[in-house]
């Protein structure tokens, strides 16, 4: 039988200064299942933060409560502070939809809604009122598009539809059209996982590029990926937040046990 693991408090770096979010005693519920156990985190302005570890560890239920997601999981309760700047954003006053605007999501599998590219790009700003006429769409379409590195690709169709992309097309153009709303926040859930290597290698150039503008946070199952495209990385381990710190601190030397066992394979 395996020894009950006493967590302790989390290792490493846990807070920074000014940062972008900042979470107090976050905890998660499904029903009577708790997922997440009193987790702590500043995540910094204009640095890509991966979270890493085990399937079933909670990284994507964390994830999504920094842009309420969970809220629309009837048995999901969460409890503890969540800042976005200043704001609580679990507080009653908060819309969530301009939250969501603000703290956008990339999810696993690109998800392109059934419209042209051009569509897909522009339906946030509409949404949202951002633009006052064609011409500021067109323009917001277009820059959207080539900070997500695919406007040349793509400036000959953009009326075609957006499923027809290719798999890694597919995945920028989610990517444009979450960066079409001004997001200061950008959550993406393993976006390279349905992906070939050389989609893959686009997709962690374009973070890179990305994060000169925006606060990125990525959950991935590839360590490889974590070390390549993150300057912080936390490692969750059965709902705990059990270290965080430098990327290359956390694989070079990381400061508890649990992780290092992960980094090293002998589990996970």
């Amino acid at each position: 039988m395996q020894d009950k693991i006493e967590y302790g408090k989390t290792v490493g770096d846990v807070f920074v200064e000014n940062p972008r979010m900042s979470v107090r005693g976050a905890n998660v519920y499904y029903a009577d299942k708790q997922a997440i156990h009193d987790v702590d985190l500043d995540i910094a302005k204009n640095q890509v933060i991966a979270m890493i570890g085990p399937s079933g560890c909670g990284k994507s239920t964390f994830l999504r409560c920094l842009n309420r997601m969970n809220d629309t999981i009837d048995i999901c309760r969460v409890s503890g502070e969540f800042k976005l700047d200043q704001d609580n954003i679990y507080s009653k006053e908060i819309d969530v939809v301009p939250l969501r605007a603000r703290v956008g999501i990339v999810f696993q599998k690109p998800n392109p809604f059934p419209k042209s590219i051009y569509d897909n790009v522009a339906y946030g700003p509409r949404i949202h009122g951002l633009a006052k006429n064609k011409v500021e769409l067109d323009e917001i379409v277009e820059n959207s598009l080539q900070k997500a590195g695919l406007f040349d690709e793509v400036k000959d169709r953009l009326h075609e539809s957006g499923t027809g992309l290719s798999g890694g097309q597919q995945q920028r153009l989610c990517i444009a059209r979450t960066i079409a709303v001004g997001p200061e926040v950008i959550l993406m859930d393993e976006p390279c996982s349905a992906l070939d290597p050389i989609a893959t290698a686009k997709i962690e150039n374009l973070i890179d590029e990305l994060r000169e503008n925006f606060t990125i946070v990525i959950v991935t199952h590839s360590m490889q990926q974590a070390a390549r495209v993150s300057q912080r990385t936390a490692y969750f381990h059965m709902g705990h937040l059990i270290e965080v710190n430098d990327t290359e601190k956390v694989f070079t030397n990381p400061e508890h046990k649990l992780t290092e066992d992960y980094i090293t394979g002998r589990f996970g």
